[in-house]
């Protein structure tokens, strides 16, 4: 799947070219272990606690990263700031000798009033402003929460970093769900509404190979076949 728009809309598919060709930039998407809230499908942004992984999350990041290490060829590996993901980089840098660095930009959302609540808890109690929410990219959840347009805005900015300083090599990107949605998103030049549209479970990997030419090909979504007895 290649698409080499960042706009809102879909675009056709590009024709490959000899830049297309030439060695990509691979984004190995990572999305943290379980934390409590997880089972539960509680929103859990960067607004609220910071919780950490639990024991099936644990043992979810130790799996992602025994795969990871048997692909091998990964150059870098780059988490979010927050705990449950920076323990998830933890346990798959070990594997592949390397060290985490940290991107403030690649943070999950800030859900405002919403944090800690299930959706169902959410459309019971904001039913207007979860219809927003999931109308606008532009309307904020939880009133004070990050709108997706703001989070869009510095996940480019993120991935563009990235891009830059390992062109042409592998990096493990430990995030959240919002986050990788999004670059998922980009990469397709989907329109927003997508968001809504995606399973990344956790600890699933998920794959995006970056052309010179501007192009992005999705590779794989949301692969958990490494989970098998830890989910």
């Amino acid at each position: 799947m290649r698409n080499g728009s960042d706009s809102g809309g879909g675009t056709a598919s590009v024709p490959p070219t000899s830049a297309s060709q030439s060695s990509p930039t691979t984004l190995l998407l990572l999305r943290h272990g379980e934390t409590a809230l997880t089972p539960q499908k509680r929103l859990s942004g960067s607004g609220g606690d910071d919780p950490v992984l639990s024991e099936t999350g644990r043992h979810q990041a130790e799996a992602a990263g025994r795969a990871l290490a048997e692909r091998g060829g990964i150059h870098a590996v780059v988490s979010s700031p927050l705990c449950r993901a920076r323990q998830t980089a933890e346990a798959a840098a070990r594997g592949l000798g390397l060290d985490v660095d940290v991107d403030e930009g690649l943070t999950e959302a800030d859900f405002g009033a919403w944090e800690g609540l299930t959706f169902a808890e959410v459309r019971e109690r904001y039913p207007d402003e979860l219809a927003a929410w999931r109308a606008s990219p532009a309307a904020a959840p939880g009133r004070t929460g990050e709108t997706f347009t703001a989070v869009a805005r510095r996940t480019r900015h993120a991935r563009d970093r990235l891009l830059t300083r390992y062109r042409g090599r592998t990096v493990l990107v430990v995030s959240h769900v919002g986050v990788l949605r999004t670059l998922v998103r980009l990469a397709l030049g989907a329109p927003p509404a997508s968001l809504f549209r995606m399973e990344l479970a956790a600890a699933s990997l998920s794959t995006v190979d970056y052309y010179a030419d501007g192009n992005a090909s999705l590779r794989s979504l949301n692969d958990v076949a490494h989970l098998a007895g830890h989910r």
